[in-house]
């Protein structure tokens, strides 16, 4: 299964897009393979895990470097997406590539009128707020960051507008 994130920063912030995408085992919604970049050419961050060799691959620009791979990890699209499927577990944690991640249930919310399953996710102090109901949609993400909290909340990716076609008077 491959997940694809895109993220557009603006007004206070420059303006910059981030693609992360996310290919991940269908069933556990751990990461096979992660890459963030501008969406533009190769990936600026890469992180690979391969099972067959027992290894983990990070590559940044030119650097590169492995680890053996020892356990189930995720990536951060991974994560939001295993958290879609968390359910009411009051605490839970993930495994990441720089360390692991406790996250913690908060009381439930409504978000935009959705009701809405909250969770807090250390270190980082992000909150994730996802959806009670079928589809479980993440509804919102608020991400400390040295300017300021970052939110980010859903919107659903825009439907391709159906070609026009210009008729010709005769």
């Amino acid at each position: 299964m491959v997940a694809r994130v895109q993220t557009d920063f603006g007004g206070v912030l420059p303006e910059l897009r981030r693609v992360q995408t996310s290919r991940l085992h269908p069933r556990f919604l751990t990461s096979l393979h992660y890459a963030e970049g501008d969406g533009r050419g190769r990936a600026s961050f890469e992180t690979t895990f391969d099972r067959k060799a027992g290894l983990i691959t990070l590559r940044q620009g030119k650097e590169e470097a492995t680890a053996p791979l020892t356990t189930e990890y995720h990536d951060p699209v991974s994560l939001l997406l295993w958290l879609r499927a968390f359910g009411a577990v009051d605490r839970a944690q993930a495994q990441m590539t720089g360390g692991h991640v406790l996250v913690q249930r908060l009381a439930d919310t409504e978000v935009g009128g959705v009701p809405a399953r909250a969770s807090f996710l250390r270190p980082g102090g992000a909150y994730v707020y996802v959806e009670q109901a079928p589809p479980h949609r993440l509804l919102r993400l608020i991400q400390p960051t040295d300017f300021g909290p970052i939110e980010g909340a859903l919107q659903p990716p825009r439907k391709p507008q159906p070609e026009r076609r210009r008729r010709r008077a005769s």
